[in-house]
């Protein structure tokens, strides 16, 4: 049994890791600082530590047949807060999303590799996974071969995510004629031809929602709209639209596309003098592991043990990197991680320092279970 004193030392030194991440502001794109502070700790902690070309940290501890990843990225949003402990909480920017979690799994993984033999475990700390997962993208190019994947992003430490929905953002463009807004019956009007378009693509759209689950139903928001109008008194010839599509398991990006040119080919038939254009600007397929998995089994097992309480099971209406990476590699993702998500991007931003410290050791116990599973199986 581990001595007071020294538990004590530990924990000291597992938040002084993160007030250090913490510390070294990183919006995306500028992550070169708190990178080198985990290159530095991971290299100190046993880790073979390198720098990849796009500037994720890869550290890679343990040998053996099973092979992890766990994964989580270092760049913020924007809006720097200053470090500091009060009430049993760490403030700072990340302190949830997610630096958190990543100093957690670093700490983990480091342990878990001491204790048991059997496990590779890849430790990928990614950039500008606020922007368009850059990091974790690369990551998969490079032909990672793995059986499991952990995700470190806010779940709450008693709740495991097991699903996301994916996303589809298109930008459309609309262009017509112009003149002085004395006199509208003249002319279309891009702005309004813009918001027409809208309606029918969420007209359309409908027959995807399933009423009693938004999880289960595509979802759409009109994000942008956007005339540009020279001037008070001019029609506007050109409005630029954006959409955010959400999609449910058991559909993909593709088929809510194929609706979508469906209805816009409609529209062009019906406003011949309206020029219609769009793109896509990104899409994420959905994913939900199964919820039987031996990861599921082993990180629900831990919460049990570390927690004393039965862990629950989320599905969520966001996209996360979970989707890329189990989408691409076909193989049980999670995403779990201490903190509250509701206060992700938020100027409040801060993590309960127990929920920090339980999850190190509820990473590190279900590391050492799924061990287990796969050496009994």
């Amino acid at each position: 049994m581990t001595p007071l004193w020294r538990k004590k030392k530990t924990q000291e030194t597992q938040i002084h890791f993160l007030a250090e991440l913490l510390s070294a502001y990183s919006p995306s794109g500028k992550e070169q600082t708190v990178a080198e502070i985990l290159r530095k700790e991971m290299s100190a902690l046993g880790y073979n530590v390198k720098r990849d070309e796009v500037g994720n940290i890869i550290g890679e501890i343990g040998e053996g047949s099973l092979a992890i990843l766990l994964c989580g990225h270092m760049d913020t949003v924007p809006g720097y807060i200053p470090v500091r402990m009060a009430d049993g909480r760490l403030y700072g920017r990340g302190a949830v999303d997610a630096k958190g979690p990543l100093a957690a799994l670093v700490l983990a993984a480091a342990q878990a590799a001491k204790e048991a033999s059997g496990m590779k475990i890849t430790v990928a700390a990614v950039v500008e996974e606020e922007r368009k997962s850059k990091g974790i993208k690369h990551l998969i190019a490079q032909n990672l071969k793995v059986d499991y994947a952990i995700f470190g992003e806010p779940s709450g430490v008693e709740n495991i995510t097991i699903g996301y929905k994916g996303s589809l953002h298109l930008k459309f463009t609309l262009k017509t004629g112009t003149g002085h807004s004395a006199a509208p019956w003249l002319y279309d009007n891009a702005a309004e031809k813009a918001y027409e378009l809208w309606l029918e693509i969420k007209r359309n759209h409908s027959k995807f929602v399933r009423p009693e689950s938004q999880y289960n139903s595509v979802t759409l928001c009109l994000t942008r709209l956007s005339s540009g109008s020279r001037g008070a008194s001019i029609v506007p010839s050109k409005c630029q639209m954006q959409v955010d599509m959400r999609i449910p398991p058991g559909l993909a990006s593709t088929q809510l596309l194929e609706e979508t040119e469906k209805v816009l080919a409609c529209f062009k038939t019906a406003n011949p003098k309206v020029d219609i254009s769009f793109l896509v600007e990104d899409s994420n397929e959905p994913f939900e592991v199964e919820k039987h998995s031996p990861l599921v089994r082993a990180i629900s097992y831990s919460i049990r043990k570390v927690r004393n309480k039965q862990p629950t099971l989320l599905r969520k209406t966001g996209t996360g990197d979970m989707n890329i990476l189990g989408h691409t590699m076909r193989i049980p993702v999670v995403t779990y991680g201490p903190g509250n998500s509701h206060l992700d991007h938020t100027p409040k931003e801060h993590i309960m320092i127990k929920d920090y410290l339980d999850s190190i050791e509820i990473y590190k116990t279900a590391l050492l279970r799924l061990n287990e599973l796969h050496k009994n199986n």
